[in-house]
């Protein structure tokens, strides 16, 4: 079992910036692919961003053609914490981001996915 905490959410204008954080429990972290997802009210939830887990090549990350230029996502393995930076936001971007984990590979699909956050909220005003 995995357990993922995330904060960092909140109420910002269209063109500011966010960092959301997520924690996660055990010591096998690096082993875990992480992703960032975002779900509206009606809507599937969607892919934003993943990186990969550590291997001897070391990672790589991935993004929804809707945050590249605009989002960052990065993990720190000392401190089990996978983070996003979000700048530039759109009132689009608005939105519950879940961070998720996946054992080994990673991928773009949250059903791939078996290790959930609870979510934080994301408001963008203009």
């Amino acid at each position: 079992q995995v357990q993922l905490v995330e904060s960092g959410g909140g109420l910002v204008q269209a063109g500011g910036s966010l960092r959301l954080s997520c924690a996660a429990s055990g010591r096998t972290f690096s082993n875990y692919a992480m992703g960032w997802f975002r779900q509206t009210p009606g809507k599937e939830r969607e892919f934003v961003a993943v990186i990969t887990a550590i291997t001897w090549s070391g990672d790589s990350t991935y993004y929804a053609d809707s945050v590249k230029g605009r989002f960052t996502i990065s993990r720190d393995n000392a401190k089990n914490t996978v983070y996003l930076q979000m700048n530039s936001l759109k009132p689009e971007d608005t939105a519950v981001y879940y961070c998720a984990a996946r054992y080994g590979y990673y991928s773009l699909q949250h059903v791939s996915y078996n290790y959930w956050g609870q979510g934080t909220q994301v408001t963008v005003s203009s």
